[in-house]
């Protein structure tokens, strides 16, 4: 991960010409440095498990098909530049992830942050690892909790459910656009909950692995896994304590 990102993001970072950037859908783009580092990425990864299939998101995205490997047995799951909006646009967050799936389930995950090279790692039941110190999910202590919700996928009576029935109950802050930030902030005091609309696999797999272990909890709206192999399905809370998790999911519940 951090060979991508030295070899392929960081040269790349407030450098990218036009005809580097392409729209890949609404508010939505792709850039050189993403197709890049996903080739290192899924040739690196080859060599460490042979056995295990690879669902990056630029394949994905040219092979809708590469999507019905994630229940197949041992899965490589990339996201090759996650933030790339922001990325494009010359300002942080952005950096990489990486989850081992097998039979659909999440049994390990790594999050690089590609500029201040912070590493975030976690292994089913083996607990979470911020640089190689175990990490305790923390809430931010403040009153009300804050949270990081994003909306960019709702429609406006979405939206307007969001405003009634959860904004007056915490703090709204923006979202980093970059799930390789936003996990670990629900898991080092800066954010309190995080409701998602979109859960994609290599967006959410390794960042919901890695705060379950720290003992957040990721689950959702109905209070079961995640699971990345059940990617269509909409609707994920994550929250740095199982009380806060609760808390929203009653809120959202009351949304209709």
């Amino acid at each position: 991960m951090e060979d991508a990102s030295r070899r392929a993001i960081v040269p790349r970072y407030r450098s990218l010409s036009a005809g580097e950037i392409e729209n890949k859908a609404t508010d939505d783009v792709v850039t050189v440095a993403d197709h890049e580092s996903e080739a290192i990425l899924t040739e690196g990864l080859a060599k460490i498990l042979p056995e295990a299939n690879v669902v990056g998101e630029e394949a994905a995205e040219d092979d809708p098909a590469i999507m019905d490997r994630l229940g197949l047995g041992l899965c490589w799951i990339v996201d090759p530049l996650d933030g790339t909006n922001n990325f494009a646009a010359g300002k942080p967050p952005f950096g990489v992830l990486v989850a081992l799936a097998d039979g659909g389930e999440t049994i390990a995950g790594w999050i690089y942050d590609c500029q201040s090279d912070r590493f975030c790692h976690a292994g089913r039941g083996k607990g979470a690892f911020v640089d190689g110190d175990r990490v305790t999910a923390r809430t931010s202590e403040q009153s009300p909790p804050v949270a990081a919700i994003s909306t960019i996928f709702l429609d406006a009576a979405e939206r307007e459910a969001v405003r009634e029935h959860i904004a007056p109950h915490y703090r709204l802050v923006e979202i980093p656009r970059c799930a390789a930030e936003q996990y670990p902030r629900l898991a080092l005091g800066e954010n309190d909950v995080s409701l998602f609309n979109r859960t994609l696999p290599w967006d959410h797999a390794a960042g919901a692995l890695w705060l379950e272990e720290a003992g957040g909890k990721v689950a959702r709206l109905d209070g079961s896994e995640y699971r990345p192999d059940d990617w269509q399905r909409a609707g994920l809370i994550g929250a740095a304590s199982h009380e806060l998790w609760n808390e929203l999911a009653e809120r959202v519940a009351a949304m209709g």
